[in-house]
C-alpha cells in the first residue's frame, strides 16, 4: 500500500483535523530504528525475514494510516524494528517498549486459562454453560457447550456496544456496560434463529466475554487475577495487565492512539474498556506477547491434549478458528495467529507452528476499527515472505 507523505498530511487535514491538539511541533517523519541501518540489512539473515520490506513498511511513518509502528520478529533471524511519534503534540519518537491495547490478542490468554482449567479437570469441555452458569441463559437456548464458545460455534448473538464503530462509541468512552449486561442484551435476542450450536462459527466477542465469567464462577476469583497468576506472572510478562475496571488510561510508558473521526484526527487513547473485558481488555507490549507466543506454542502455558483445542478448527463450512487462534496461510506457509483492535491501536500474534517465525506487532492506526488486512499485509506479511 501507498505511504503517504505525513509533511504534506499535516499542511492539508491535520491544520484542520487537530483543532483539539494543538501542536508543539510538525510531527513530520521520524528515522526508522537502527534496525533498518544499510549495514543491517545487509547483515540480515537471508533465511530470516524480509528486512527490506519491513524497514520499507516503517519509512515514512507517521503517516495518514498510521502514527507508530512496533515490530519483533522471532525464530530464525529474529528482527526488531519502530518508527514513528509517541505523540502529534511533540512529535518525540515512538517508544519500542510501549504498552498499547492489544484487543482481541486477549482471547489467547483466555482460552489458555479455560484450556488449564480443563487440564486440571475442574471444568470439562463438552460441560455447558448451562451446568457452569445456570440461569446466565434462558430456557430458550439448547445446551452450549465450554468448547463452542472456545471455537466460536455457540450461536450467541452479538451483546450489547457503547458504539459499533469509533465514530459512534467515542462520544460513549468513559461510559461503563458490565459484562453481564452484555451477556443479557445477548440472550434477549434469544438463539441463533439459523444455526444450532455447533453447526456454524461466527467470530465475535459475546463467546468469550461468557468464559470470562465461566472463569470466575469456577474459580471463584477475577478473571485478571486469574490471568496474572496462571499466566502473566509464570512467563515473566511484567509490563502486561488488564485495567482496574472502567480505569480509562495505560499505565506506564505507551504511544498515544488516534483515529479519524468526521474527518479529524482525535486522540482517543482514554478509553473505558470494561466492556470488552475477557474478549479484548488487555494492555501488553511486544515483548510480552512475544513471550506468551512462544511458551504457549511450545507447551508451557497449556499442556497437551488440551494444547491440541488451540490448533483444531471445528468441521463447519468457512471455519478458520481454533480455541482462541485463527489459522492462516500465507506463501505456502501455515501461520496460526490472533488480530487485536482497539481505538487507535492494531495488535498481531502470529507465528507457525513450530516457531520458525513468529512476528508480533502494535501499530498505531488511526483506522484500528477498519481495514485491518492492509495494515498487516503492510507490517506483518513481510516476516513470512521466506
Amino acid at each position: 500500500m501507498p505511504v503517504r507523505p505525513f509533511p504534506a498530511l499535516v499542511t492539508s487535514a491535520l491544520a484542520l483535523a487537530l483543532t483539539a491538539l494543538p501542536l508543539a511541533g510538525t510531527a513530520s517523519a521520524r528515522p526508522v530504528s537502527s534496525s533498518c541501518s544499510a549495514r543491517a540489512v545487509e547483515a540480515a539473515d537471508p533465511h530470516g525475514p524480509d528486512v527490506e520490506a519491513l524497514c520499507a513498511a516503517l519509512k515514512g511513518l507517521p503517516d495518514r494510516d498510521a502514527t507508530a509502528a512496533l515490530i519483533r520478529v522471532g525464530g530464525q533471524g529474529s528482527w526488531h524494528g519502530v518508527a514513528g511519534v509517541r505523540d502529534i503534540r511533540s512529535g518525540a519518537p515512538a517508544l519500542e517498549d510501549a504498552r498499547f491495547r492489544a484487543g482481541s490478542t486477549t482471547k489467547i490468554v483466555t482460552a489458555a486459562i479455560v484450556l488449564q482449567l480443563a487440564a486440571e479437570g475442574r471444568i470439562s469441555l463438552d460441560g455447558t454453560v448451562q451446568r457452569y452458569l445456570p440461569g446466565l441463559l434462558t430456557d430458550d437456548f439448547a445446551p452450549i457447550t465450554v468448547r463452542q464458545l472456545l471455537n466460536f460455534t455457540s450461536g450467541l448473538e452479538p451483546g450489547a456496544s457503547l458504539g459499533d464503530d469509533v465514530d459512534t462509541g467515542y462520544a460513549h468512552r468513559f461510559e461503563t456496560l458490565t459484562p453481564r449486561e452484555v451477556v443479557a442484551a445477548s440472550v434477549a435476542k434469544g438463539p441463533d434463529p439459523e444455526h444450532a450450536p455447533g453447526e456454524f462459527q461466527r467470530y465475535g466477542n459475546i463467546h468469550y466475554t461468557v468464559l470470562g465469567l465461566l472463569i470466575e464462577k469456577v474459580t471463584g476469583d477475577s478473571y485478571a487475577h486469574q490471568a496474572a497468576v496462571r499466566i502473566f506472572r509464570p512467563l515473566g510478562m511484567r509490563h502486561t495487565s488488564f485495567p482496574a475496571g472502567p480505569d480509562p488510561r495505560i499505565h506506564g510508558p505507551h504511544n498515544r492512539g488516534y483515529d479519524w473521526i468526521d474527518g479529524r484526527l482525535v486522540d482517543v487513547t482514554e478509553w473505558n474498556m470494561s466492556d470488552r473485558f475477557a474478549a479484548g481488555d488487555l494492555i501488553s507490549t511486544t515483548a510480552d506477547l512475544e513471550r506468551l507466543v512462544v511458551a504457549l506454542f511450545r507447551g508451557r502455558v497449556v499442556p497437551e491434549p488440551q494444547l491440541e483445542e488451540m490448533f483444531t478448527v471445528p468441521d463447519v463450512d468457512g471455519a478458520t478458528m481454533g480455541a482462541g487462534l485463527e489459522r492462516f496461510k500465507l506463501n505456502g506457509k501455515v501461520i496460526w495467529g490472533k488480530t487485536g483492535s482497539r481505538p487507535g491501536y492494531h495488535t498481531v500474534v502470529a507465528a507457525t507452528r513450530d516457531l520458525s517465525r513468529t512476528v508480533v506487532y502494535s501499530v498505531g492506526s488511526t483506522d484500528a476499527k477498519g481495514d485491518g488486512l492492509a495494515i498487516a499485509q503492510r507490517f506483518a506479511f513481510p516476516a513470512f515472505n521466506r
